[in-house]
């Protein structure tokens, strides 16, 4: 069967007046943009400091993001919180978002489990995350795991790899990429991964 067609992300665009983190977020709640609309409870723009030097992109909300309507507040979200403290960051000096806006999902019994977002889907609900990069500014944008990576610095990027080396890109002087922190959540060595993660946090905040 073919695939039903949908527009991405750049029509729900509010229309007329100043163009803001608060009207676009306002505007990302009606987004049609992609087939997720319809299992996402709602839309989780990002959130932070509108003038924030520090930005972090991650894959997509999970699902107590996509019930509280905010980005980086469930399991992952905290043990952010606990490494960006133990990195001296202040959260509340920065500003968190998503490449994809809506949470995907698939059932196992009475749970919501998380599934990865396709090709189409990022690519739908790019320009959010584009229109937020312009907004903000950021002086130091750090990619949280593979998809974030992929959809700002290209395919070939691996994580795996170039993890914490400062790169120059079309979005920021310093974009660096490190793991997201649900990939430690899931790791047999997590106290070494976090020990990692941390490093890599202080280095950004150096930079």
């Amino acid at each position: 069967m073919p695939q039903p067609s949908f527009p991405g992300a750049r029509p729900f665009f509010p229309r007329g007046g100043p163009i803001t983190l608060g009207s676009m977020a306002q505007a990302s709640h009606g987004c049609q943009g992609c087939d997720l609309y319809r299992i996402g409870t709602q839309t989780v723009f990002g959130e932070g400091l509108p003038t924030a030097s520090l930005m972090f992109v991650g894959e997509q909300p999970g699902d107590e993001e996509d019930l509280a309507g905010k980005p980086f507040i469930g399991p992952a979200g905290r043990l952010l919180n606990r490494a960006l403290e133990q990195a001296g960051i202040d959260r509340s000096d920065a500003y968190v978002t998503n490449v994809v806006k809506h949470f995907k999902w698939e059932p196992q019994g009475k749970r919501r489990l998380h599934k990865k977002p396709g090709a189409r889907e990022i690519t739908a609900c790019l320009p959010w995350l584009e229109a937020e990069l312009a907004l903000v500014k950021p002086r130091v944008l750090v990619l949280l795991g593979s998809t974030a990576a992929q959809a700002l610095l290209g395919k070939e990027f691996r994580v795996t790899q170039q993890r914490g080396i400062p790169v120059a890109s079309r979005w920021c002087p310093n974009t660096v990429a490190t793991v997201h922190p649900s990939s430690i959540l899931r790791s047999d060595n997590r106290e070494a991964d976090m020990e990692q993660f941390v490093s890599d946090l202080r280095a950004i905040a150096s930079l």
